[in-house]
């Protein structure tokens, strides 16, 4: 990158939200500029900004603003260097709620910010943040097993988990409006010669998350426990999802991005891997073993969509800019868990029994 470049910010849409605030705090370090573009209305967001500018003054621009407006993002699009696509609609819960305005966030705010980089920054490149949702449920009832605490698919070959290749499936209004978005992505790459490359996440979690029952579930649960409030499991509970901690998350967003040239037109699935899996009820177990005391929870019906089983393969990424995940399951738990009770405070609590 040359000074010119340099000079330039990096765009981070949803810039104040979990992952986007670790990003903007990455780039700042490194001493790169940061314009992060957010409407400021979900929890926590607001004392990110503010995490942000205490850190690095300056160097970090707080914009806010809507991605569903296309003046709005043509503004901080056209002096970017590059942007992060973070800004969207992140609960599948809300999607069912209110399925046109996920469309609007996720779909249509994800088209105005590739509109604008067509129409003024062609040459800025762009990284999506996309979700292992597109694959929809992946299986039926019969191709996994229960085998205690979790379950896992029937078929020994997907032991290194789901790859790139895997059929996309979108099912409930949030897998649409994100599928749509990471398809456009890619298309807008291949179409009309945009730099663009595709991350579909599973389970990011650690500091600076403010979990909730809808979205960030291992910083809920951490967070719930570490109040003393009892935790609800829809499903049965051995629903297996792998697990990066967000430090291993942000340090696959820069690789990407320095590689973007070498990388783009594609689409990478970003996770812990087969190496850093729970299910629901093993989490609750690492809880009780990390904590001294077991955290209350009760049963729910399924909610539509959920995958009984989702690891993600991770080699086409590694093998691409040369990534892997460093952050053991066990050791990011930790890490969160600090964070929480540095933010919110440590209570003290007696063992119960376990409701189910």
């Amino acid at each position: 990158m040359n000074e010119a470049e340099r000079d330039r910010p990096v765009l981070i849409t949803g810039g104040c939200g979990f992952i986007g605030c670790n990003l903007g705090d990455a780039l700042a370090r490194r001493g790169e500029r940061v314009i992060a573009f957010d409407n400021l209305s979900r929890s926590g967001v607001r004392e990110n900004a503010q995490w942000l500018k205490s850190r690095h003054g300056d160097l970090v621009t707080v914009v806010t603003g809507d991605i569903r407006d296309s003046i709005s993002v043509i503004d901080v699009v056209r002096h970017a260097r590059a942007v992060l696509h973070l800004a969207a609609q992140v609960a599948v819960t809300d999607s069912l709620l209110r399925p046109v305005d996920d469309f609007e966030i996720n779909a249509r705010g994800t088209l105005n910010v590739l509109e604008a980089l067509r129409l003024h920054n062609l040459s800025a490149p762009v990284v999506f943040a996309s979700t292992n949702k597109v694959y929809g449920r992946l299986f039926t009832d019969e191709q996994t097993r229960d085998t205690g605490r979790r379950h896992v698919p029937t078929d020994a070959r997907l032991s290194k988990g789901i790859d790139e290749r895997a059929p996309l499936d979108f099912y409930s209004p949030y897998g649409c409006g994100k599928g749509a978005a990471d398809q456009y992505v890619r298309d807008y790459a291949r179409v009309f010669g945009l730099t663009t490359a595709v991350l579909r996440m599973s389970c990011v979690y650690g500091p600076r998350q403010f979990g909730t029952e809808d979205q960030g579930w291992l910083a809920h649960f951490l967070l719930r426990a570490l109040r003393g409030q009892p935790i609800t499991i829809y499903g049965d509970g051995k629903q297996v999802r792998d697990a990066l901690h967000v430090s291993d998350a942000v340090r696959a967003w820069l690789a990407v991005l320095d590689n973007i040239h070498s990388v783009s037109g594609r689409i990478f699935n970003l996770g812990g891997g087969p190496d850093n899996t729970t299910s629901l009820l093993e989490l609750l177990d690492a809880i009780a073993e990390m904590r001294g005391v077991a955290p209350s929870y009760r049963f729910d019906a399924w909610r539509p969509g959920d995958q009984p089983w989702y690891v993600s393969r991770i080699d086409a990424v590694r093998e691409a800019v040369g990534w892997t995940p460093e952050m053991p399951l066990q050791q990011g738990l930790l890490s969160l868990n600090d964070w929480l009770e540095s933010r919110f405070g440590k209570v003290p609590e007696a063992p119960r029994e376990l409701s189910v």
